[in-house]
């Protein structure tokens, strides 16, 4: 005869479950009944199914040494199993097997065919509990879904914390959350692939999968927001969750167009190394075939070319590529003594932009409002049966389709009311050595900038940079250069004096 003693890990501390309890009342009913002993089995693993590692183990004993044992005995048919179906199945198992179980404190003989009823109700109450109980915990959970509190393990970038009464909430952890950051920046500029700037990442110290880096550039939960999934009637939805943000919902949905190809991509994906950042952009000036990086081995070092694979056979030394095309950004920086003028435009503009987004978000606002009435509306037609339900869930998909896409447009309006000055005499400096700001920045950077001043590709003749098309502003900056230079007397204290080509359609409205 063998003892069966199963408790699992959330039971350990529910009276009557423990193991030494279990097994103290079966040794006693075999010293009662004069039933020898021959081996106690210890589980602590959930009754759901009998993928036990324990109880596999006296299965495969049993089938080994059969007709040696003729009983196994359990306190109650909860420890044997807490699914009717199973049950029954491995009942017919040990009874092929010359074995009979037996529930001390629920004793059935089963050869009675009106026994099997009260089996059905031993084995079926515990299962009813179960589902009770996972039904129980679904709810719990959507409950505190739908209060913003995040549930589950915290992603990358956060630690789960707790309260000093007891409540569970995530927060953001360092370095990781500087590193998930970093991702969606880069991601939003359209310059690598996922799987490239995964490869970056793991450099910065991102330490999961590539399949786990797709799942968790796709959470909304970064910009401030918990997913709750459609069940029943209940339509899917997003909430403000009560965690602080990683990232702004404009900078998410950003990621999210550009993973789903509606975003601009300035620069094609391919893979680059440091020493040919200008890859992907750089044409043969023979055959205007793009130019591939490649390596060779001299004396005492590597050397490193771009070099064209069609017939032509073009190639040029990175490095003296690389110079030349730093030499080429100087003619595109703006002059030192009109510092003033480009800080004061775009203060302007910024001004003009900031003024129109709060008219717009105004503006969505209201459509938000209008669409939300017309469902409150539908929804008292439908309880005055003056419409079918049919007709109401039809145009409930639809306003919260309509009110959703408002919502993600409003996330992206731009209404930053604060002083930039400090920002925009930082971000002209910047221009003002665009050289040495290009070597200063890392290879994503600078693909970024490439990508920003020649939207086409360019090529090299006779040591100069030779393109089909530069970005507007910065050949508006070169015009403006090239006529200050030409002037004897310097410029003018009264800058808004000075040329306003820089304004043009695009970047500032017309002056009439």
């Amino acid at each position: 005869m063998i003892l069966y003693i199963r408790v699992s890990t959330d039971e350990q501390a529910e009276k009557g479950f423990s193991q030494r309890h279990q097994e103290e009342m079966l040794r006693k009913y075999c010293s009662i009944n004069y039933i020898e002993v021959r081996n106690v089995i210890y589980e602590d693993h959930s009754a759901k199914t009998f993928n036990r590692p324990q109880w596999n183990k006296l299965l495969l004993n049993l089938k080994k040494q059969k007709n040696t044992t003729d009983l196994v005995l359990f306190t109650k048919w909860d420890r044997f199993s807490r699914n009717a179906g199973d049950a029954y199945q491995m009942i017919s198992i040990l009874r092929k097997l010359g074995v009979e179980p037996q529930a001390i404190e629920q004793p059935l003989d089963l050869s009675i065919p009106e026994n099997k009823m009260m089996l059905a109700f031993y084995l079926a109450a515990p299962e009813v509990e179960n589902d009770r109980r996972a039904l129980n915990t679904f709810h719990g959970m959507r409950r505190a879904k739908k209060e913003g509190r995040y549930m589950g393990t915290a992603p990358f970038g956060y630690a789960n914390k707790s309260k000093e009464d007891g409540t569970k909430y995530i927060a953001l952890v360092e370095p990781a959350a500087s590193v998930m950051r970093w991702i969606f920046e880069e991601l939003s500029k359209g310059v690598f692939n996922t799987e490239q700037v995964y490869h970056l990442a793991r450099r910065r110290g991102f330490k999961r999968t590539k399949s786990n880096l797709w799942g968790l550039i796709r959470n909304p939960v970064y910009c401030g927001k918990i997913f709750i999934p459609k069940y029943k009637d209940e339509e899917s939805r997003l909430v403000t969750g009560q965690h602080e943000p990683l990232i702004s919902e404009g900078l998410f949905y950003n990621v999210q167009d550009v993973l789903d190809g509606k975003s601009r991509v300035y620069r094609p994906k391919i893979k680059t190394v440091v020493e040919f950042p200008l890859r992907g952009s750089f044409i043969c000036p023979k055959c205007q075939k793009k130019l591939q990086g490649s390596k060779c081995k001299g004396r005492h070092k590597h050397y490193y070319y771009y070099h064209c694979e069609a017939k032509c056979k073009y190639r040029i030394n990175s490095e003296t590529a690389n110079k030349l095309f730093i030499e080429n950004l100087k003619k595109y920086q703006p002059i030192t003594e009109v510092k003033k003028l480009y800080t004061s435009l775009l203060y302007e503009t910024h001004r003009d932009l900031t003024d129109n987004a709060g008219e717009k978000k105004r503006r969505l606002l209201e459509q938000i409002k209008d669409y939300e009435v017309r469902l409150g509306n539908a929804r008292d037609l439908l309880l005055s049966l003056k419409i079918d339900p049919e007709d109401y869930k039809m145009m409930k998909e639809d306003y919260n389709g309509r009110i959703t896409n408002l919502e993600r447009e409003l996330s992206l309006v731009v209404n930053d009311k604060h002083s930039i000055e400090e920002l925009l005499v930082k971000g002209v400096d910047n221009l003002i050595k665009l050289n040495e700001t290009y070597v200063d920045r890392d290879l994503s950077d600078k693909r970024s900038l490439i990508g920003l001043i020649y939207p086409e590709n360019f090529t090299i003749r006779e040591n100069k940079i030779q393109t089909a098309r530069v970005n507007k502003i910065v050949e508006s900056i070169y015009l403006i250069n090239s006529e200050l230079k030409r002037k004897k007397n310097g410029t003018k204290d009264d800058f808004y004096l000075l040329s306003r080509r820089v304004t043009s359609t695009g970047f500032k409205p017309v002056t009439s």
